[in-house]
């Protein structure tokens, strides 16, 4: 049993990446598949779908890669974990590699990158960075 299902999923994109390959299945919910969009919109992942199989569903996502193999995703990291809740206001969210990653943030307003929390001033769970 999966204790935590966010770490599951950056460990699962982490993983695959890693070996190279071109996509990787995940345990489908609705807080994943805003991630993956979250992912896609900011060019981390090439796309993503949504396997229905009649009970919790799948989703695969399709892995970037530079021109030399390199993964786009260096480093995903969970910061706010089961055992430690992690809530940051507007104010103080903190930059991630000095600005060339992106937080993602569960708020009020939806799950969200850290800019675009800056921008519209809502704070909320910061639930990892990527870059």
């Amino acid at each position: 049993m999966v204790t935590d299902p966010i770490a599951d999923f950056l460990t699962r994109i982490r993983n695959a990446s890693k070996a190279g390959h071109p996509w990787v299945e995940i345990p489908a919910s609705k807080l994943k598949a805003r991630i993956s969009l979250v992912l896609k919109e900011k060019g981390y992942i090439k796309d993503f779908i949504l396997i229905r199989d009649g009970k919790q569903g799948m989703l695969r996502l399709y892995l970037k890669y530079q021109e030399d193999g390199r993964p786009v995703i260096y480093t995903l990291e969970r910061v706010s974990k089961p055992g430690r809740r992690m809530y940051v206001k507007s104010t103080d969210i903190p930059r991630v590699n000095n600005g060339l990653g992106i937080g993602i943030l569960s708020t009020s307003h939806g799950v969200i990158t850290d800019k675009d929390a800056r921008k519209m001033q809502v704070g909320g769970e910061y639930l990892c960075k990527i870059w």
